[in-house]
């Protein structure tokens, strides 16, 4: 070959690379023609003229984001610019960057088919030109030369919501986002059905078929996280995470590195669905969806009935004191009460759990669970009330959540990884009373009322010790339903209902040391001066009997250095109060997360509570002759003595093995989201790897200073395990991120 060939050879070879290489960028001189491509970095997505496969009207043109990482037959399209106003091959459309800092199509006639809106105003002027970059995420961006982003797709979604996007559903006064699904599995324009933030309450999720409620995804109840999935393999998490920062509202997914394609998608049919990329059958994979066949379409069971998903397969049931209307209960006549609700006769509350809460409230703001449930007592309209502590979900003015229904209750779900506490208002029993009755029972009080005043004089006679005896075969008659405490009942101190009341000087709120989702606690001093930890359990804690004896017998069994010391218990009508030890420092949530406090936690002293929290783990699951699963560890539940030592409380959700057993599954999934298992949360599988994680979640927030969900996330980040994913090397994040932990490590 002579030098000319070769130089030839040469300068084509080059030229090939040249053409065949990807562009992430579309700059302004040189704009995106039919056939052109935008591939991402890591060429998971790009951005091009496409026209729908099946579609009848072929040669319409669209602009469009979709899957390049996956085979083209199987392409998936994830948004679409000009979806109300296609392209077509005659016309020779462009997409460009205009001198007013807008991307705009247009084509060869001088129509503008689509442009950004109010791009020019964010720009800043002698910034430069911007440059229209297609991210590995799947969002276009609109960038100036300084890296400022002046629009993105991401903030105008069509019916697709992708892995870190931010769903934004609330942001000052700017208008919700909303899924629009296409009209058609061929054609990509404006459909029939949206998905968004119920504008009326701004607290549930909602498909709407037009301007008609569809299908309620979701109410919101103050948790912050609420999924996690294992798909095909342990490395394979995605997280849904609702965030509010007072000034935002939005809806974000998290995937672990590694994992396959997802996408969350409202299809043309008003199905809800989550989906998974399979690389072996080079085919998406439903997940799950909303709604499940007839079930889960907005108030298909009929008023006061509900969708019960606990099952293997979904079905209508009547809720508590109703019957069906009908023999068909899955017709839209529903239920009606057994005992029909008056204003002149007595009524009660009784709690549904794990409902997902009726349509058609009323949200009455600032209020507690004892507020909540009194508007709704002397409301003789009042048919249920709801009530969450939203404290732990954002800064919000306003930390409480009270929903209350009047007339029939429409659209109610009942779950079993999800829901709330519905207090469904019901007729009380009427009692008859005959001649006969009125007639003896005053007979009967003439004949006791001389044995009564004996039987006062000889109680006081026989002193205050004996009061305190009937209290405690009270109490032990509510313990001994297991027998778990063994043999030593009698040396178990109870504390008498008026003690306590003495020593919190009747439950003052100058004594309240702090409150949680179980109730409040209270300092004390009991008559000898000891100073005490009262914790007073709420009627709407979730927590019951069985969780409140299940503490008892755990604490007395167990004896650790790292595990909270149990005083004693009390148990009056309906109160039910455990008494610990004081520790003056109240729990390391209160120094991790508060500013003015977490400079108290240097490394060392941070280093030796890790020690004691795993000393304390390492004792419930090995060393001691039980072996007990926590199941709910968090900075909340660890509290400090006086020398910063830290000791495991709340065992209220804890569980005991038995013998060789290493694994459990339960239907009824506690704890906290954020803390909990992946495996814990999807299936209810757990062992001492679900207090492992925990308590690997609880490190991280050790070390960072952060919360498991914080606001001081950028977007990329919605929560601190993603965080970790992109920062595994906690050394050299301290190093690089000083300001932003604390300067803890390194710095």
């Amino acid at each position: 070959m002579d030098m000319t060939s070769l130089t030839i050879s040469i300068l084509l070879l080059l030229l090939m690379i040249r053409v065949c290489k990807s562009d992430d960028q579309l700059a302004s001189a040189r704009p995106l023609s039919p056939g052109d491509l935008l591939i991402s970095k890591g060429g998971v997505f790009a951005l091009g003229f496409f026209s729908p496969s099946g579609s009848n009207t072929s040669t319409s043109l669209y602009v469009a984001i979709w899957f390049h990482g996956i085979p083209e037959r199987s392409r998936t399209v994830v948004w679409v610019a000009n979806r109300d106003s296609p392209a077509t091959t005659s016309s020779s459309p462009t997409l460009a960057i205009s001198n007013s800092f807008d991307l705009v199509l247009s084509d060869s006639q001088g129509r503008t088919l689509w442009r950004t809106q109010n791009a020019a105003a964010a720009a800043v002027h002698d910034s430069g030109t911007p440059l229209a970059v297609l991210l590995d995420t799947g969002n276009l961006q609109l960038q100036l030369p300084n890296g400022t982003v002046i629009w993105q797709s991401f903030d105008h979604p069509t019916d697709t919501i992708l892995p870190g996007m931010r769903f934004l559903m609330i942001h000052g006064a700017r208008p919700a986002a909303r899924l629009v699904s296409w009209r058609g599995p061929a054609d990509p324009s404006t459909g029939a059905f949206s998905f968004g933030l119920d504008p009326v309450s701004n607290l549930q999720l909602m498909v709407w078929h037009g301007a008609e409620p569809y299908c309620r995804i979701s109410v919101w109840n103050g948790v912050s996280v609420s999924g996690g999935m294992y798909t095909g393999s342990p490395s394979s998490i995605v997280y849904q995470t609702i965030v509010n920062t007072g000034d935002e509202f939005y809806l974000t997914y998290t995937v672990s590195d590694g994992s396959p394609y997802f996408r969350i998608m409202l299809d043309h049919t008003g199905t809800m669905k989550l989906l998974s990329w399979d690389t072996n059958s080079s085919s998406w994979t439903l997940i799950s969806e909303r709604p499940t066949g007839g079930y889960g379409l907005y108030g298909s069971c009929g008023p006061n009935a509900y969708c019960d998903f606990t099952g293997a397969a979904p079905a209508c049931q009547c809720l508590e004191g109703f019957e069906p209307v009908a023999a068909d209960l899955n017709s839209s006549e529903g239920c009606r009460r057994t005992e029909p609700l008056q204003c002149s006769k007595a009524s009660h509350f009784v709690a549904l759990p794990g409902m997902r809460v009726p349509d058609k409230f009323v949200l009455l703001r600032n209020r507690s669970f004892e507020q909540c449930a009194a508007e709704c007592s002397k409301n003789c309209s009042c048919t249920a009330y709801a009530y969450a502590n939203l404290s732990s979900s954002g800064a919000m003015e306003d930390q409480s959540r009270c929903l209350v229904w009047t007339g029939e209750l429409v659209d109610t779900w009942k779950s079993i990884n999800y829901g709330e506490k519905l207090y469904l208002r019901l007729a009380s029993p009427v009692k008859t009373k005959s001649n006969i009755v009125k007639i003896v029972v005053p007979v009967v009080a003439c004949l006791l009322l001389p044995t009564c005043i004996a039987l006062v004089f000889l109680c006081k006679f026989k002193g205050k010790w004996q009061k305190k005896g009937i209290q405690k075969k009270v109490m032990l008659g509510y313990l001994s339903t297991s027998n778990r405490l063994g043999d030593k009942n009698d040396e178990f101190p109870f504390v008498s209902f008026n003690d306590i009341v003495a020593a919190t000087d009747n439950f003052s709120d100058c004594n309240m040391l702090g409150r949680g989702g179980f109730g409040k606690v209270y300092k004390g001093i009991l008559e000898d001066g000891k100073e005490v930890a009262v914790k007073r359990l709420s009627q709407g804690s979730g927590q019951g009997i069985d969780e409140f004896r299940n503490e008892v017998v755990l604490l007395v069994k167990l004896q650790h250095r790292n595990l909270v010391r149990l005083l004693g218990c009390c148990i009056h009508e309906e109160e039910k109060l455990l008494i610990y030890e004081y520790l003056p420092n109240k729990s390391l949530d209160a120094f991790l997360f508060d500013t003015s406090r977490t400079r108290v936690l240097d490394w060392p002293t941070r280093f030796n509570i890790i020690k004691g929290i795993a000393r304390g783990i390492l004792y419930l699951h090995q060393d001691s002759r039980l072996t007990i699963i926590h199941r709910d560890l968090k900075a909340s539940n660890i509290l400090l003595d006086t020398e910063m030592s830290p000791k495991i409380s709340d065992f209220g959700m804890a569980r005991i093995f038995g013998g060789n057993q290493q694994l459990a599954n339960t239907t009824r999934v506690v704890g906290t989201y954020g803390y909990m298992s992946p495996e814990y949360v999807t299936s209810g599988a757990f062992s001492v790897k679900s207090d492992t994680y925990s308590f690997g979640v609880l490190l991280l927030e050790i070390v960072s200073g952060l919360k498991i969900i914080s606001t001081q996330f950028i977007m990329d980040f919605p929560n601190l395990i993603a965080y970790i994913y992109i920062f595994p090397d906690m050394e050299v994040m301290g190093r690089g991120k000083c300001n932003e932990i604390g300067g803890l490590i390194g710095c």
